[in-house]
């Protein structure tokens, strides 16, 4: 039995899908933790591309479970038409197969009309979400007005809880000069939905620890990436959720989670959607060519990504928040064909060299990279499944960035599909002994 979480460790988009969908080959439990339909994850299987926002990426595997952790905020009609959208490419979705915590708090359309108020209200200062509704959703958890699953079993307590939240949202909907929103038609929606989604919900945690004392063995998947982290990121350009692996436990309902072996991602560059701090983008011929070669375009909204250098200090930012054991390198391929590469070892701030991310978002904005730059190499990486037959100068980047991040690189992707990895562990051939 093992235990293996994986998250990201830069500003998201670092491949998580295509890793998770690896491991899950030897894992019986796929449990997302966090996060919501802001987050998406693309697949490439064969000929088929699967694009997954809300449901765990080993939902593509027939012989796992997946699971959807209390962590998780999840907007009703994108969940019921994501499985719909994945049953007409083939896949079984079943109670059997995914299981939806009866904690999760529900993103209703006040939580998106307001997301999208917010951010208009910000002007030139918006914080960049996706205007799913994502924050206003966590906003309303905290405030205890939230709307969970376990709310759609009994419509007479779903019926009072959403009069309550209305009668704050609708008060701040008048100062924004909007409409107000009737109770009845969100309520009527939710006893539609509850018919489909009933079915999927149970409880996660006690069905995880039924699991580890099956010897099964689990992997927990992160969203976005930790610089993204409420906490921990470039406040406030950051989601609305705890992304770093400290919230495994939390979000899944199984705090033994925290013992799990922790692989963080990060691509070969670093890369960012919207707004906020991004010390070594590169807004020029270079970032254009990383992201076209990458094809960085967000997978839930289609916003062009901005593309930059390796960024260890942010790297080593989020190692250490997230307790990170390995490192799994991703688009190691687009670096193909670059005379130079250049690596950010530290941060010029105010004439100091940091090796750390600052905390406060002026500082990020205010610090300037330091680079080293290495040779590039002409060869072809893509597609390659062994370390040793990468090029030299290729296998002299991996090891400078084990040297400056201070952890091992484990994977290494070397194209979006499934098999373009190289494996330098087994991560499941490890045991955790839950009783340490």
């Amino acid at each position: 039995m093992a235990l293996v979480t994986v998250i990201g460790t830069q500003w998201g988009d670092e491949g998580k899908g295509k890793i998770v969908d690896l491991l899950a080959e030897n894992a019986d439990c796929i449990v997302r933790f966090q996060g919501g339909n802001n987050a998406g994850h693309t697949l490439v299987i064969g000929e088929k591309v699967y694009k997954l926002n809300l449901l765990p990426s080993g939902i593509v595997r027939d012989n796992t479970v997946s699971y959807i952790g209390s962590g998780v905020v999840v907007d009703p009609t994108a969940l019921m038409n994501e499985i719909e959208n994945v049953t007409k490419h083939g896949l079984s979705v079943t109670p059997s197969k995914l299981v939806i915590s009866e904690s999760c708090h529900l993103i209703l359309p006040i939580h998106k009309i307001m997301d999208g108020a917010m951010e208009d209200a910000r002007g030139d200062q918006n914080i960049g979400t996706t205007r799913k509704g994502i924050g206003p959703a966590y906003e309303d958890k905290v405030a205890r007005r939230g709307i969970r699953m376990i709310d759609l079993k009994k419509p007479e307590i779903l019926k009072a809880r959403l009069t309550a939240m209305m009668a704050h949202h609708n008060a701040v909907l008048k100062g924004f000069n909007l409409p107000q929103i009737d109770v009845e038609t969100i309520y009527n929606d939710l006893l539609k939905a509850a018919d489909f989604l009933l079915p999927f919900i149970g409880s996660v945690g006690p069905a995880l620890d039924n699991a580890v004392k099956q010897n099964k063995n689990i992997l927990f998947e992160g969203a976005q990436g930790s610089l993204l982290d409420i906490d921990h990121g470039t406040y406030p350009f950051v989601t609305s959720s705890n992304t770093a692996a400290g919230q495994t436990g939390a979000g899944s309902g199984y705090g033994a989670a925290r013992k799990a072996h922790i692989i963080g991602l990060a691509k070969a560059y670093t890369t960012r959607v919207g707004t906020g701090a991004f010390p070594t983008e590169q807004d020029n011929d270079i970032g254009e060519h990383l992201g076209s070669v990458g094809h960085e375009f967000g997978t839930v909204t289609g916003r062009k990504r901005r593309c930059g250098w390796f960024d260890a200090p942010a790297v080593k930012h989020s190692c250490l928040v997230s307790d990170v054991d390995s490192i799994a390198l991703t688009k190691l391929d687009v670096l193909d064909g670059l005379e130079t590469i250049k690596i950010c070892t530290g941060y010029n701030f105010n004439g100091d060299v940091l090796d750390h991310a600052p905390c406060h978002i002026e500082d990020w904005e205010a610090v300037q990279p330091v680079y080293e730059t290495m040779d590039g190499w002409m060869e072809k990486t893509a597609g390659a499944k062994d370390f040793k037959s990468l090029p030299q100068k290729c296998q002299d980047y991996v090891n400078k960035l084990e040297q400056v991040i201070g952890k091992p690189i484990t994977i290494i992707s070397t194209s979006p599909e499934r098999n373009d990895t190289i494996l330098r562990r087994d991560f499941f051939a490890d045991t955790v002994n839950l009783a340490a």
